[in-house]
């Protein structure tokens, strides 16, 4: 009954070690576990469905090889939301919303829409994931997307660096009433880089972390409760 949960790996090109990492752990978790979790940023933009450049389609081979041996969920994240139902009838991963509700008990959230004193980039959030904004950009042509998806990234890493940290971590007070809400108990959630667990009067709170100089993961087997770690990635993953 293990369950293996990551985030923010931020994929960009099959060369990179992330992806070489992520194609290992994706084959050897799917031969015990009971689930793998994908909690936002696979990758670091997704362009739509139809895109046929070499990591879309590396992803579309080691996704559907780990779907037939274990169930994958993918929830979207804040560079992945155009991800659709063509890439997952095709990997055979299923979809969950973002927060989405695991054991009656768990909440499993990317976390972007817990940073709500970020007020400019929660106006955005809001516009990229409304239905007619996803629309009109899948109407366009992919080199334009692609294009397009250049210049957001660069305004993004622009506005950010001028950002009070504090502002771009999740507000305790908004998870806390999202929390209650769902009559849950314990969250797991990515989006921030910031790794590590937090106890609260309403349960425990578990970060994952980004794949930047190692890569991360929850382990969760219960009775026991979820693992955080951590692990290199030089090398092959698990040795």
């Amino acid at each position: 009954m293990t369950r293996i949960f990551v985030s923010d790996l931020h994929l960009g090109a099959i060369e990179e070690p992330q992806f070489q990492r992520f194609a290992e752990l994706l084959e050897v978790e799917a031969r015990s576990a009971s689930g793998i979790y994908l909690l936002g940023d696979l990758t670091e933009v997704w362009v739509g469905d139809d895109d046929d450049g070499p990591l879309a389609l590396a992803l579309h081979e080691v996704l559907g090889r780990a779907a037939r041996r274990c169930p994958v969920y993918l929830m979207h994240g804040n560079r992945d939301f155009l991800i659709g139902k063509q890439f997952a009838d095709r990997t055979g991963v299923k979809l969950i919303d973002d927060p989405f509700l695991l054991d009656s008990d768990t909440l499993l959230a990317h976390g972007d829409a817990f940073c709500v004193d970020d007020t400019e980039y929660q106006i955005a959030r809001r516009t990229l994931r409304s239905p007619e904004w996803q629309a009109g950009i899948l109407a366009r042509s992919l080199d334009e997307r692609r294009a397009f998806a250049r210049g957001l990234r660069e305004q993004s890493q622009s506005t950010n660096a001028n950002k009070a940290e504090n502002i771009m971590d999740v507000s305790t007070t908004e998870v806390a009433a999202v929390i209650r809400a769902h009559k849950a108990n314990r969250l797991i959630h990515g989006h921030t880089h910031r790794p590590g667990q937090h106890s609260s009067s309403w349960g425990t709170r578990y970060v994952l972390g980004s794949w930047e100089r190692c890569g991360w993961l929850i382990r969760w087997t219960p009775p026991s409760q979820p693992r955080l770690e951590c692990f290199p990635l030089t090398g092959h993953y698990g040795t």
